[in-house]
């Protein structure tokens, strides 16, 4: 790819991956299939799992703790566990493909030895994997939302725009991770730490008003606070998101995701050397000064 022209314009960047669609698309499906490879059900599955577990969730933070969202004062004992499983759909997507991404190429070796496969698309079949099995819990909390709440609201129409900035940010990291995964085999372990971090320091148990007010403003420097609670104002709500923080967001993720590919893109002239010739001792790292002098 003539990489600083097509990653930094959106048109050709998209097109660059519409080309490669074909591609995509198999991998996708290799995804789906491969997490219910052997299994009775299959596919079904990935409807029966979040189906039990929004049921789980109803159980026991609405009934046995009885939790309220915020300082609620709503009866609806469904409230918090709905609320709460919105906030899991979203967060979900980016732990599943986060948590893929250092060991993708590793797993991947075959394909690092074809010159022209596009190695860029395997973080982004895991993603649309992840993407399939949000639809379908997206799709089971709306009925729930019907039936417990008796609203129904078009703005759940505007997720697409919610869900936008999350597939760059999720897609940036996952390029930058995948690449580093190469020379550090430590990544696997490391990232796994960092998503359960993020995964409490993220409003999915709470809303942001529950945060102490001088704490407040700092969890928007995390970008799934924005993601989460602009997903739950047009799913659960009803209402319009937060426009200019949705921009905001939408700008930053972008950016991470051109700066991801970059890196990507620079660091791929390495993956052979360091995964046929080098030993798994902690020294792949320094393969990378050399690969940047080389650029």
């Amino acid at each position: 790819m003539d990489s600083v022209k097509i990653f930094i314009n959106p048109y050709r960047l998209f097109k660059y991956f519409w080309s490669n669609r074909s591609l995509i698309l198999q991998f996708s499906k290799r995804e789906i299939l491969q997490r219910y490879r052997g299994s009775f059900l299959g596919i079904i599955w990935s409807i029966i799992n979040p189906l039990i577990m929004l049921t789980v969730y109803t159980f026991v933070f609405s009934v046995v703790f009885k939790g309220k969202w915020g300082v609620s004062t709503s009866a609806n004992q469904f409230e918090f566990a709905i609320i709460m499983f919105c906030g899991l759909i979203v967060f979900n997507i980016f732990n599943e493909t986060i948590n893929r991404a250092p060991s993708l190429i590793v797993s991947n070796v075959n394909y690092v030895k074809k010159v022209i496969f596009p190695l860029e698309i395997l973080p982004l079949s895991v993603l649309i994997s992840s993407l399939l099995h949000a639809c379908i819990s997206l799709i089971l909390l709306i009925i729930a939302t019907n039936i417990f709440f008796q609203i129904s609201t078009w703005t759940v129409f505007l997720v697409v725009l919610i869900i936008l900035p999350l597939i760059f940010l999720t897609l940036g990291i996952s390029w930058f991770l995948a690449s580093l995964g190469v020379f550090v085999r430590d990544m696997a372990y490391t990232v796994g730490v960092i998503t359960t971090i993020l995964f409490y320091i993220t409003p999915i148990f709470y809303p942001v008003s529950a945060v102490p007010q001088f704490l407040q403003n700092y969890m928007y420097f995390n970008p799934l606070t924005s993601i989460v609670e602009n997903f739950r104002r047009v799913v659960i709500f009803g209402q319009m998101p937060n426009w200019s923080n949705l921009l905001i967001i939408f700008i930053v993720s972008y950016v991470i995701m051109v700066m991801g590919l970059l890196w990507f893109d620079k660091t791929r002239r390495g993956f052979a050397d360091v995964l046929w010739h080098c030993d798994i001792c902690g020294k792949c790292f320094q393969n990378l000064p050399n690969i940047f002098q080389t650029a």
